[in-house]
């Protein structure tokens, strides 16, 4: 297969799929390196397509059609992230990023795709396993989120609980 043909079969493997696909189980079913994969996903990417990277692989997201989305700042200590992450689900959201402002680098933005509390607890296993640091760490617990809702009452009920739980930096 030649990396045109494996660059198609890699975008119809991500569009097909309703998960995220691992880097090195895309490159044992197409037979070549993890290495490869990135790269190739780098070209798909710089050619337009939209794969993003998640702690559990690559997707192209969905258009969820009715659906609407509003970037929330936000600020907490790194012990009320979990908090934080769970109320947003509970009330149907999900958590698409996190972005914070850096002095040298400017805007990080890591891709988090939260939907429910499983999702939750996962990504609070890595930080641990991994023994990684949160975002929020360098910006003092400033940072914003992108959440995405089916409807704009959903909307409205997170960003009132996570005013009452003080999470939320006033307008």
């Amino acid at each position: 297969m030649n990396s045109r043909d494996r660059r198609l079969s890699i975008k119809e493997i991500l569009e097909k799929s309703n998960k995220p696909q691992k880097g090195h189980v895309l490159a044992e079913k197409l037979g070549v390196t993890r290495q490869v994969i990135v790269k190739d996903i780098a070209i798909l990417r710089a050619e337009g397509k939209s794969i993003i990277a998640t702690p559990d692989g690559y997707l192209i997201p969905k258009v969820e059609e009715k659906s609407v989305r509003k970037v929330i700042a936000v600020s907490h200590k790194t012990d009320e992230m979990e908090e934080e992450l769970k109320t947003i689900v509970k009330f149907g959201g999900k958590i698409e990023d996190v972005i914070v402002e850096h002095p040298v680098y400017g805007e990080i933005k890591g891709m988090l795709m939260i939907k429910n509390l499983y999702d939750v607890d996962n990504f609070l296993y890595n930080i641990n396993k991994y023994k990684a640091e949160p975002l929020l760490i360098l910006t003092g617990g400033v940072h914003l989120h992108t959440i995405v809702a089916d409807n704009y009452d959903i909307l409205e009920n997170i960003i009132n609980a996570l005013k009452e739980k003080g999470y939320i930096i006033s307008e």
